[in-house]
């Protein structure tokens, strides 16, 4: 997700060497593992057919007596919003390995699962999930859009698990508020003519065909979307094929948009690491996102963005979440800072290594007195992004203006990627990694804006 924050100025500055000790690097465990195998039918009109198969493995010390999923489709119907043509969910029934109903509890977004016998550590648990839905219009990422249609968390999403109790916070319409494991994913699916199908999979294909199978392997969550028509780019990065999807006849926009996201792939690569699937896509409507593979944009011709370079600018910010959320992962409701603030630094180096000026307003974030890794609910609506995105970005540099600059910094999110690969980082993780890469002997660089806890339970 990206926010427009002040910009910041990078000096060039010559790198420091790196502290050579040994370092282990501790990822945080999820608790539960999942496989989803889920088939989905659209009718003509827009109607789904969902028929979802998720195999859970409990990796806690707990035994379970319940599951709690993400069911966020169900928070844009007419009793859970205010919308004026708002989803319709139901949930047909809900089955356990042995072909069992059992009884379930649906309130707002979250899906309650009782389990016929205690899950204990190590053990599996399949269910089958049978359900209907129809799209929004003006829903928050899940929703319709004259003849597109926009398939985000529209499945149940399995809860992590820790200190042992589910990880479930409540919905909120700002920020992310879902949390998922690394999991695998086969969708297969069936589609009324004319649409062109993207999702988070490197095996869909354009033109689409109308019947298949798409599969993800140890990605956060599964995206897809519908579009009628639209104008696309495909472009080819060394091995990865670049795909920019517009739903407007700026043709010579998503041309643009092309050329700076073939720019910000090969800096990011160069930068931090492998791009970690063989397409990116990148759908020029909807709010700014990430997703697994994909990136939105809104068009400029809606309320959604302010002008071709603000678009572009969202473009690359989303491009660097492919990296850090889709690769390192955290709780974008407890430590939000680490994903946003992170990718906003990385997408303020891809500006000044083009040269650009970013400098900021050293004044900007003087009233920010509070830490930025507070979980979502300690700010406000008015105040939030400014700490995740701005502030976070802006005192991360200055611990680089002091320890080695640019260089070192580009070079931080290289090792960074290196150790995290694939593993959740939690704020005392991240600064007990900056500590030893940076050679830091004490906290004083973080007193002002981060809250430091000793929290380490359940890291692995």
């Amino acid at each position: 997700m990206v926010y427009e924050t002040e910009k910041v100025k990078f000096p060039s500055t010559s790198t420091v060497k790196q502290n050579k000790e040994e370092f282990s690097p501790k990822g945080l465990s999820p608790g539960s593992e999942s496989q989803y195998d889920i088939n989905m039918e659209m009718d003509a009109e827009g109607n789904f057919k969902i028929y979802s198969t998720t195999s859970i493995k409990n990796i806690s010390t707990d035994k379970w007596e319940q599951l709690i999923f993400y069911f966020i489709p169900n928070m844009f119907t007419e009793t859970n919003s205010y919308l004026e043509k708002p989803s319709t969910v139901k949930v047909e029934s809900i089955n356990n390995l042995d072909g069992k109903t059992v009884k379930f509890n649906l309130e707002k977004d979250t899906l309650t699962v009782p389990l016929n016998e205690k899950l204990e550590p190590n053990q599996n648990v399949v269910v089958d999930i049978k359900y209907e839905f129809t799209l929004p219009e003006k829903g928050l990422r899940f929703t319709k859009n004259e003849n597109n249609y926009f398939l985000a968390q529209w499945y149940p999403m399995i809860a992590t698990y820790r200190n042992h109790k589910w990880n479930k916070e409540a919905y909120r319409l700002k920020g992310e508020t879902y949390h998922t494991a690394f999991s695998d994913f086969k969708i297969q699916y069936k589609l009324p003519k004319d649409l062109t199908i993207i999702s988070s999979s490197d095996n869909d294909r354009y033109p689409s065909k109308r019947t298949g199978v798409l599969e993800g392997e140890n990605i956060k969550d599964f995206y897809i979307s519908l579009l009628k028509e639209p104008n696309v780019i495909q472009k080819k990065t060394g091995d990865i094929t670049i795909r920019v999807f517009g739903v407007d006849e700026n043709k010579e926009l998503h041309k643009e948009i092309s050329e700076i996201a073939n720019e910000a792939m090969n800096y990011f690569q160069d930068t931090i690491g492998p791009y970690p699937h063989k397409q990116l896509d990148i759908i020029l409507d909807e709010l700014g996102m990430e997703y697994p593979g994909v990136v939105t944009a809104g068009s400029i011709y809606n309320r959604l963005q302010k002008s071709p370079e603000h678009l572009k600018r969202t473009v690359v910010h989303e491009i660097a979440h492919q990296w850090f959320y889709g690769v390192i992962s955290n709780d974008p409701y407890h430590d939000a800072w680490l994903d946003e603030g992170i990718t906003t630094f990385a997408t303020l180096l891809f500006y000044a290594n083009q040269g650009n000026d970013t400098s900021f307003d050293e004044e900007l974030f003087r009233e920010f007195t509070l830490p930025v890794n507070l979980p979502l609910d300690k700010y406000s609506s008015n105040e939030q992004s400014g700490y995740i995105y701005g502030k976070s970005s802006e005192m991360l540099w200055g611990v680089f203006q002091e320890n080695g600059g640019e260089l070192k910094a580009e070079d931080f999110l290289k090792n960074y990627y290196d150790h995290y690969q694939y593993k959740e980082v939690n704020t005392q993780e991240f600064v007990r990694f900056l500590k030893y890469y940076l050679n830091l002997k004490d906290d004083d660089y973080f007193k002002d804006w981060i809250l430091l806890e000793n929290n380490n339970e359940n890291l692995n």
